[in-house]
């Protein structure tokens, strides 16, 4: 499979907690397997649970990037939590880019102590479509078995949408080199989840 555009920029988010950074390493690991160079750079709003976490790739089958996607050139966005795949979408997206959203929220600690509101799941994805190509909704807390793994799923999903050049081999070797052997199976059947998920949609 070759890239569709040199370097493809993906951007994976979410709040602290979710798992974010390990699905952008699985990716990335699966993307190395290919033969890709693979620029990874993480940023976090908190270093607490519950703080923006975005991670960004840029996979390339010519040279090494710069790790930061320059503002509004994010080819794929996959969010673990709807507003940030928003916020994220407002800064780095395009009409051309394409988002995988798993639209179960997590609140802030302003909106559990009622300073602030969250908007309605159904305004977020509508925005998110006026703004983006396209937008696929995995419920990605719900077809995992524990939250835990929700974030396998997304990477599942991602593997399954076709809109990276990495096989299903390479993403299962990835999970298996980069998770612990006691919960490599909860994963593995999260990650299949993901895929089949993204496939009936």
């Amino acid at each position: 499979m070759a890239l569709e555009k040199d370097p493809l920029n993906l951007i994976i988010t979410g709040v602290g907690g979710q798992g974010n950074v390990l699905a952008s390493q699985v990716v990335a690991w699966a993307a190395i397997r290919e033969g890709l160079y693979v620029t990874v750079g993480e940023t976090y709003g908190a270093s607490q649970r519950g703080g923006a976490v975005m991670s960004h790739l840029r996979l390339s089958a010519e040279s090494q990037y710069s790790a930061w996607i320059p503002e509004g050139q994010a080819d794929i966005v996959v969010g673990l939590e709807p507003v940030e795949a928003l916020r994220v979408i407002a800064e780095f997206g395009n009409p051309k880019t394409r988002v995988i959203v798993n639209p179960r929220p997590i609140y802030p600690i302003g909106v559990l102590s009622g300073e602030a509101k969250y908007p309605p799941v159904e305004e977020i994805l509508g925005k998110l479509g006026e703004l983006v190509d396209r937008v696929e909704v995995v419920e990605a807390t719900e077809a995992g078995e524990t939250v835990l793994v929700a974030n396998m799923v997304m990477v599942g999903a991602l593997a399954g949408s076709g809109l990276v050049p990495i096989t299903i081999a390479s993403f299962e070797e990835a999970i298996a080199e980069i998770i612990a052997p006691k919960d490599l199976q909860s994963n593995l059947q999260a990650f299949k989840k993901g895929m089949e998920a993204i496939t009936k949609g």
